[in-house]
């Protein structure tokens, strides 16, 4: 896991144009983080509880049998972690955006339920999150058929805040890496309502 995060990492700079990598800081415990690192049985994400939405997050697409379904599931809140919830997604036109994908995680009640913690939900548009995001996590799993996937999720900011207090996240960058090939896919997504397929938003990079 590390040695794919650290290619995705490298890889992820180029992707987004970005001279930056955040850094988890000690920060006093009555104070709002602006990043700190969870990992969980399913995911790693490095979570700002200031934005109130997750930074990165990245998990490991397999070939994973089906043997639950969601049902009633519903997001949930953490002990010990500052998130968004159910108030900021309230009549607006904002999804509760699964990064790592439920459909991915249902081969126990257990990680399909952890599929479903804020810490793993960010504000997406309604249109991206049930069009071309989803379409692309359909893709991921036949991908994954055949070998093991290492997915990093990347969100960027502008100034868009919600009257709740959450940030809208601005674009969600997914960077694949193939395990067996070695090969890296990168999609950089508006979020907003997508004008094209999920295949034209792939950056293409020169080696």
């Amino acid at each position: 896991m590390k040695k794919f995060l650290s290619l995705l990492l490298l890889a992820s700079l180029s992707c987004t144009a970005q001279d930056d990598i955040l850094l988890v800081t000690s920060i006093p415990e009555a104070e709002l983080r602006e990043s700190i690192f969870v990992k969980t049985n399913i995911f790693e994400v490095y979570y700002s509880e200031v934005k109130e939405q997750p930074l990165t997050l990245t998990y490991k697409s397999s070939n994973r049998p089906k043997n639950v379904d969601r049902g009633s599931m519903n997001f949930y809140t953490e002990d010990n972690y500052h998130t968004s919830d159910n108030k900021d997604y309230y009549r607006n036109v904002w999804d509760k955006g699964h990064l790592a994908p439920a459909a991915t995680f249902s081969d126990s009640r257990e990680n399909l339920k952890q599929t479903f913690s804020y810490l793993n939900c960010a504000l997406q548009n309604q249109y991206l999150n049930r069009g071309e995001w989803r379409l692309l996590e359909e893709q991921e799993r036949e991908w994954d058929d055949i070998q093991e996937l290492i997915v990093v999720v990347d969100m960027e900011f502008s100034d868009s805040i919600l009257p709740t207090g959450a940030n809208i996240p601005s674009r969600f960058i997914k960077h694949i890496q193939f395990t067996n090939t070695g090969e890296y896919k990168c999609y950089n997504f508006p979020n907003e309502r997508p004008d094209k397929d999920w295949e034209e938003y792939e950056v293409i990079h020169s080696h």
